[in-house]
Formats: structure tokens, C-alpha cells, sequence
């Protein structure tokens, strides 16, 4: 009976996780997205991954950058007892941006009018404040790049008197010309040395770029005036094979896409086991290498962002590349 009750708690807590091969490009594709990604000077230079922006040229959208990404990009703790139920990342905030991640999920939890990192109801030992410095720091020495931070809240608030929208303003008013909330796509030299917010709590005003209409465990669309998206969030996995159809498919869309939509496709997701409980590893663990495998042999085009769980240098180098 204990076994059933803990399994049946923990479950509960965890309630927002969130193949065909692709044809290469034909050679004068190639040539073209060359001359609109990268300039000559680094096609003779290694790629950097702390600075791999720089080789893009400023008028590139940012729906046009293949970017590695990382889901829950703060959840280093897991679960007491229960492991492979919170846990989504091994690396920092600092480590996964010099590992050249330059999308974060973020999900803060709203208590005492700030904000802590959570993961369902798991504590991640990290507060706004601490992502936002690593951020910063990042930046600062590294002015050629952007971050793209999603925000999100998570769990439920705690003893506050004022809206998640207001204790967010209250972070970017310390620290401004670091952010860009404007609510279109932009070009990546308008963004440079800037976090720009995709806004996932519901605003009084413009704010971002708004995905807060989130649909759930699916795929779907956002369209806001002059904005479109296209986000894979299929994070309840009872099938690897499905899971990855899901994302293959929207890989295969982004490349092909000339709209400019963005594309957000979480490559994450958790397998529910008894009781309900869930396992992360069991997904990350088969979806990964799979991959890797893919950016192995699609070497080129715009594939967007991807949240990735348990993230490495090796796998996000290789989503990089893509991009020159």
C-alpha cells in the first residue's frame, strides 16, 4: 500500500513534461542558404561552440537558425526516491550555453513575489535570479549570441500579492537592455547580446512572443498577427517510435518551410509506468541517439529549435553545424 500511495503521489506531480529521412538539398539550396547563413570568414575556422552565432550574418531570422535547445533547462534534481521523474538535465545553465544550447525552458514557480525554478513540485535548487546572472554572464562575453527563453509557471503560487506578469517585469526591470520582448520573429543582429522572451503566461500587454494559447501533448499551431509557430510537444510517450514520428515530421516541415514560422520541437518527453509514474530516461534514452544519427546525415538546412532532454556538446555540435 505504500508502494501503490507513493507511486500514485508522484505521478500526480508531474503533470506538465512537456522516420523517414530527410532529402538533402539540392546543390544550388545549398549554395543559396550558405550565402544567407554565413559569411566567408568562417567557412576556413572551426565553429566554435560558445560563439558559434557569430558566423551567421545579422539579417537572418531566427525561424531560419537550426538551434539546439533544452526542455526544463533548470531540472537538475530529481525526484526523492523515485528517480527518472524530474531530473532533465545534467548540465548547468552556464555549461549548456558554452555547450552552444540557445534555447532554455524556463518554469518558475511564483512564491513570496519571486521566482524559484520548478519542475512539477520538485525544487530545483535554483532560483530565477541565479538562471538570469548565468544568462547575463553568458552574454556579456559572448556578445555575438542570443538566448531565446521560454517562460513558463509552473506549480502552484505561494504567498504572493501581485500577478506572475508583474514579478516577471520585475526581473527584466532590473537588468533591460538585456531582454527584447518585442512580439515578432526578429533577425538574429537585432537580438544579439539579448534574451528574447517566447512568453508562455498570459500578459496585459505585449510582451514577447506569445505562445501562452499552449496546447496539450499535441502538435500544433500559433498564429498571432504577423507571427506564426509550429510547436511538437508530444511529452506523454507510450510509444518511442511515435514520439519520433512526431518529431521527424516536424524536422522534415521546418526545413521545407518559406513562410517563416518558427518551429519548436521538443525532442522530450516521459514514459508513464506503473502506477503512473514517470520515466524521462526511458524516452531521452532512445530519442537521442536517434538524433544524433539524423544530424549525422542531414548535415545541412533550418531544422528550428529543439528542447532537448539531457542535452551534450556532442549532440548539440552537431545541430549547430547544420547551420554552415
Amino acid at each position: 500500500m505504500t508502494t501503490i500511495t507513493l507511486g500514485v503521489v508522484t505521478a500526480s506531480i508531474f503533470f506538465s513534461c512537456s522516420n523517414d529521412s530527410l532529402m538533402e538539398r539540392d546543390s544550388n539550396e545549398n549554395n543559396g542558404a550558405s550565402l544567407a547563413k554565413v559569411n566567408s570568414r568562417t567557412l576556413l575556422a572551426p565553429i566554435e561552440m560558445n560563439s558559434w552565432m557569430s558566423g551567421l550574418q545579422d539579417n537572418i531570422s531566427l525561424s531560419k537558425i537550426s538551434i539546439p535547445g533544452t526542455h526544463d533547462s533548470g531540472a537538475r534534481v530529481d525526484a526523492p526516491v523515485v528517480s527518472g521523474t524530474a531530473k532533465t538535465q545534467d548540465l548547468s545553465i552556464a555549461e549548456q550555453l558554452n555547450a552552444g544550447v540557445r534555447f532554455l525552458d524556463i518554469r518558475c514557480r511564483h512564491i513570496d513575489n519571486a521566482f524559484t525554478i520548478h519542475h512539477g513540485a520538485i525544487y530545483q535548487n535554483l532560483n530565477f535570479d541565479d538562471v538570469l546572472n548565468a544568462c547575463y554572464t553568458f552574454l556579456n562575453s559572448h556578445p555575438s549570441e542570443t538566448i531565446i527563453m521560454s517562460v513558463k509557471e509552473e506549480y502552484d503560487a505561494s504567498n504572493t500579492t501581485r500577478s506572475f506578469e508583474q514579478t516577471f517585469d520585475s526581473y527584466v526591470q532590473k537588468n533591460p537592455s538585456k531582454w527584447d520582448l518585442g512580439s515578432n520573429i526578429p533577425t538574429l543582429g537585432a537580438v544579439r547580446g539579448k534574451i528574447k522572451l517566447l512568453r508562455r503566461f498570459s500578459s496585459g500587454a505585449t510582451k514577447g512572443i506569445n505562445a501562452s494559447p499552449w496546447a496539450d501533448n499535441t502538435t500544433f499551431d500559433i498564429n498571432n498577427s504577423g507571427v506564426q509557430l509550429k510547436v511538437q510537444d508530444y511529452y506523454k510517450v507510450t510509444n518511442n517510435d511515435d514520439k519520433w514520428n512526431g518529431i521527424s515530421s516536424l524536422l522534415n516541415e521546418a526545413k521545407n518551410d518559406s513562410n517563416g514560422k518558427l518551429f519548436v520541437n521538443f525532442t522530450s518527453g516521459y514514459k508513464p509506468g506503473i502506477f503512473g509514474i514517470p520515466s524521462i530516461p526511458t524516452v531521452s534514452n532512445s530519442i537521442n541517439p536517434r538524433l544524433k544519427t539524423f544530424f549525422q546525415t542531414n548535415t545541412h538546412g533550418s531544422f528550428g529549435i529543439m528542447p532537448i532532454d539531457f542535452v551534450n556538446a556532442e549532440l548539440s555540435e552537431l545541430i549547430v553545424k547544420t547551420n554552415f
